[in-house]
């Protein structure tokens, strides 16, 4: 897996020493605690999220073992969540590695744990508002809608296909980003025609189910489609059904993004509709886990603590297809 953070090489010789110093924070312990808070599942990134959380956990532990504590919680809603931040504060974190449920609800917990004096980084989804200092680590949403419109625009001309239609994901932020760089590198090539019409789409609401309805629809409208954007991985799946289901063989490619573990699969079996996605991957949670390590043992510093605005970090996104996708495959991964 690609990563944007470098994997500590720190002699174990030293470790003693330069947690003690981070210790310092810990009631003098000489522990580090770190609390990482994400959402459960509710579809396959998130799911991923999770995954990738305690991969990193386990690792971490095991190389700084009696130097490092975690707690990870999985909360089932923004309610709960906030309510294992507090529990985390109680239990004594010196460090809040943080997914919000939801931006709104989250961020006054974490302004108060901030004000605790424990650093916070939090992951992909920023707080409201968010003027104190804390790391925020994202994916590069505009980043990836251009990687794929860049793909399939060029793959499009090459093979003299024309048509087709593209599936948003919910009327957020975001979803708006992708999609505005999708369309910027579609409508370079005056070839091409959104059967929607110029930089129109509908939601799927990132769920299979309802890009199988959407898929279905735009099938019935539209008797020649040669290419369809989805833009996410998981909501993709619906759509391959919905056309595989109609038996219509116009269509010659298919593509999602955040590079799910299914998608890698169909790419590497050659799958003759899904031959690339873009990366926005759930490993950030892993990268952050990492960042609050880094700043722990004095690899980065916490200089971003006192500031008054976040320090983000953005995690690029890169182009996936049979030629680099065994670099990113993870085969026991969940997503």
């Amino acid at each position: 897996m690609k990563k944007l953070l470098v994997v500590l090489l720190v002699a174990l010789c030293a470790c003693g020493m330069v947690f003690a110093r981070g210790g310092a924070q810990s009631g003098g312990s000489g522990v580090v605690k770190i609390g990482v808070a994400v959402p459960t599942a509710d579809h396959g990134w998130t799911g991923g999220v999770g995954w990738w959380a305690d991969y990193k956990v386990k690792e971490i532990s095991s190389q700084y073992a009696g130097k490092v504590e975690f707690r990870v919680v999985h909360s089932a809603n923004p309610t709960a969540q906030v309510a294992d931040v507090e529990n985390l504060v109680t239990w004594g974190m010196n460090y809040l590695v943080i997914l919000p449920h939801e931006s709104a609800p989250l961020s006054p917990i974490v302004r108060q744990v901030h004000d605790q004096g424990i650093r916070c980084i939090v992951v992909d989804r920023g707080l409201e508002p968010g003027n104190f200092g804390y790391v925020y680590i994202a994916g590069d949403n505009p980043g990836m809608g251009r990687e794929s419109g860049k793909w399939l625009a060029a793959q499009m001309k090459r093979e003299g296909l024309t048509n087709y239609v593209a599936q948003g994901g919910l009327p957020i932020l975001i979803d708006t980003q992708r999609m505005e760089g999708f369309f910027g590198e579609m409508d370079k090539e005056s070839s091409l025609v959104n059967l929607e019409g110029k930089d129109k789409y509908q939601f799927a609401n990132f769920s299979p189910q309802d890009s199988l309805k959407l898929m279905e629809t735009h099938l019935q409208m539209y008797p020649r489609i040669d290419a369809v954007f989805c833009q996410d991985d998981d909501a993709m799946i619906g759509a391959l059904q919905a056309i595989k289901e109609s038996g219509r063989k116009d269509i010659k490619i298919v593509m999602g993004g955040a590079g799910s573990k299914a998608v890698y699969e169909m790419i590497k079996a050659g799958d003759p509709l899904v031959r690339a996605t873009t990366l926005y991957h759930p490993s950030m949670i892993a990268d952050a886990i990492q960042y609050a390590v880094d700043v722990a043992t004095g690899a980065k510093s916490d200089s971003f603590h006192n500031a008054s605005q976040p320090l983000t970090v953005v995690i690029p996104s890169a182009l996936i297809d049979k030629s680099n996708v065994d670099q990113y495959y993870k085969a026991d991964s969940t997503f």
